[in-house]
C-alpha cells in the first residue's frame, strides 16, 4: 500500500453561512445554514476537501469517524462504509429506538433514519478522500469515477416565493420579494440574464395551489418552451396534486413531490400523465423497489449527500437506467466544494435526463478561493486535480468564528423555528396542507 494515500489527518470545520428568507411549505430559511467542511490530509502532505450537513445530529457521528479514520487510505471507499458502521452504529433492529425512529428531518427530505443521517456525513468523507486521490494522482475526480461524458452540465434556476428580509429586523438584500407571479416572473427574468438559466423550478407548497398554478402559467408565457418544474414538497392531497396537474398538463416537465409518500405518488402516477419525480419518497436504496415496480415515480432527483457520495450516485444512476427512469439532481442549501462534486458524478453519469437543481446562486458566501461561474446556464467541469477547488482558508475561519459565536438557535436548520419569528403562531402545517 502506498504510504503516501494513508490518512494522517481529519479536520471538522462547522459554519454558518447566510441564506436568503426563501419560503417553503414548512417555513422560511433562517438567516444562516449550518454546513460541515471535512478535510481529509494524507501523509504524502495532500489535503482533500468534501462537505456536507451541518445540523449537531450529523456533527455527533462525523467526530467518531474522523478519528476513526486516521491511518485509512483514500483509496479505499468502501472501507470507509464498513468503518462508519462499526463507529456511527449500524441499523437498529426492527422496532428499535432511538436516532432510526421514523420521524421527519425538516420536513423536507422524507423519513429520517439513522442509515440516511450515517450516509450524509459519509458523502463528505468520501468526497475529501476523491479530492485528496485526485490531488495526489494528478487526476479530476471525475476520471477516478469513470471519464466524464459531457464537458459541462446543465442547471436549472431554483425559484422561490421570498420576503424582502428576514424577520426582526433583518437587512434587505437586492432581490426584494416574490409573493405572487409577477415576482416570480421577475426573478426568473434575473436569473436567465444574469446566469443564462434556460430552465426553471419553482418551490411551491407556500400558498394555495390555485396562486402557484398561476405562477407557473406566468413563467410560461414569459419563458415559452422553456422546461418548467413545481415542487410543493408534498403539501397536497391526492386529489389536489391531480387537479393542479390537470391545470398544468402540457405546461411542467415534471411534478415534483406533490404528494409525501410512495403510496399517494403511485395513486397519482396511475391517473395523470404529467411526469412525477422526487427527492422525497426515493432516497434510499430499499426505497426503489416499491416506488418504480409501482411506477410512482418517472423521475428521481439524486442528492450524493443522501445517497452517500458519488459512487453511490453513479449505481443510483445504473438503478435508473434500468427501470427506464428518468434522473435529475436535488440541491440543498450547499457551498462550492458540494456544487463541485455534484458536477463531476454529474458529468460521468451518461442518463443525466434533465437539468440540475442548484441553491448556488442563492449563497453569498463560499469557503473556495473561487466562486463557480454559470455561463448559458451551464458549469464547466474542471480538469484539474481532484475537484478543481482550493479553501479560502480565512473565510473558512470566520464563518466557523460565526458557528462558534452562535447562541445555539442556528446551529440547527429549522424552517418553522424561523418562521415563527414572523409568526409567533406558527406550526409546521401538517401533510396535506391543501
Amino acid at each position: 500500500m502506498n504510504a503516501a494515500l494513508l490518512i494522517d489527518d481529519v479536520r471538522l470545520t462547522p459554519i454558518l453561512i447566510s441564506d436568503p428568507p426563501l419560503l417553503n411549505t414548512q417555513g422560511v430559511h433562517q438567516p444562516y445554514t449550518p454546513r460541515l467542511v471535512v478535510e481529509v490530509v494524507t501523509r504524502g502532505g495532500v489535503t482533500g476537501v468534501g462537505e456536507t450537513y451541518g445540523d449537531g445530529t450529523y456533527l455527533d457521528l462525523a467526530r467518531p469517524l474522523a478519528e476513526a479514520l486516521r491511518g485509512h487510505s483514500v483509496t479505499d471507499v468502501n472501507g470507509l462504509f464498513r468503518l462508519a458502521d462499526q463507529v456511527c452504529g449500524g441499523s437498529p433492529a426492527p422496532g428499535a429506538q432511538g436516532t432510526d425512529a421514523r420521524v421527519e428531518a425538516d420536513g423536507l427530505r422524507g423519513v429520517r433514519t439513522a442509515d440516511k443521517l450515517r450516509l450524509s456525513v459519509v458523502s463528505g468523507f468520501e468526497v475529501a478522500c476523491l479530492d485528496a486521490l485526485g490531488k495526489t494522482l494528478g487526476l479530476p475526480v471525475h476520471a477516478l469515477l469513470g471519464g466524464k461524458v459531457r464537458d459541462a452540465v446543465d442547471f436549472s434556476a431554483y425559484l422561490f416565493h421570498r420576503w424582502a428580509a428576514h424577520p426582526a429586523g433583518g437587512e434587505e438584500d437586492d432581490w426584494g420579494p416574490a409573493l405572487d407571479p409577477a415576482g416570480i416572473v421577475a426573478q426568473a427574468r434575473r436569473f436567465a440574464d444574469e446566469h443564462g438559466f434556460c430552465s426553471f423550478k419553482l418551490k411551491g407548497g407556500v400558498f394555495p395551489p390555485d396562486q402557484e398554478i398561476a405562477a407557473v402559467r406566468a413563467l410560461a408565457e414569459a419563458f415559452p418552451g422553456r422546461p418548467l418544474r413545481l415542487d410543493p414538497n408534498g403539501a397536497w392531497s391526492v386529489e389536489t396534486s391531480l387537479y393542479v396537474a390537470e391545470q398544468l398538463g402540457g405546461v411542467l416537465e415534471y411534478l415534483e413531490d406533490p404528494a409525501a409518500c410512495t403510496d399517494r405518488m403511485a395513486e397519482i402516477a396511475a391517473r395523470t400523465t404529467v411526469p412525477l419525480a422526487t427527492n422525497m419518497c426515493v432516497t434510499t436504496f430499499p426505497e426503489i423497489a416499491a416506488a418504480f415496480t409501482r411506477g410512482a415515480v418517472q423521475v428521481v432527483l439524486s442528492d450524493h449527500h443522501y445517497w452517500g457520495g458519488l459512487y453511490r450516485t453513479r449505481e443510483l444512476a445504473a438503478v435508473c437506467r434500468a427501470f427506464g427512469v428518468g434522473l435529475s439532481m436535488h440541491s440543498n442549501t450547499h457551498l462550492g466544494i458540494s456544487l463541485a462534486a455534484m458536477t463531476h458524478v454529474a458529468a460521468t453519469v451518461p442518463n443525466l435526463d434533465y437539468a440540475c437543481d442548484s441553491h448556488y446562486p442563492w449563497q453569498t458566501e463560499d469557503v473556495i478561493t473561487a466562486r463557480h461561474v454559470f455561463e448559458g446556464g451551464r458549469l464547466a467541469v474542471s480538469d484539474a486535480p481532484g475537484l478543481g477547488v482550493e479553501l479560502d482558508r480565512e473565510r473558512l475561519a470566520a464563518l466557523h468564528r460565526r458557528w462558534l459565536d452562535d447562541d445555539g438557535t442556528m446551529r440547527e436548520r429549522d424552517d418553522a423555528a424561523a418562521m415563527r419569528r414572523a409568526d409567533p403562531a406558527w406550526v409546521t402545517p401538517a401533510v396535506p396542507r391543501w
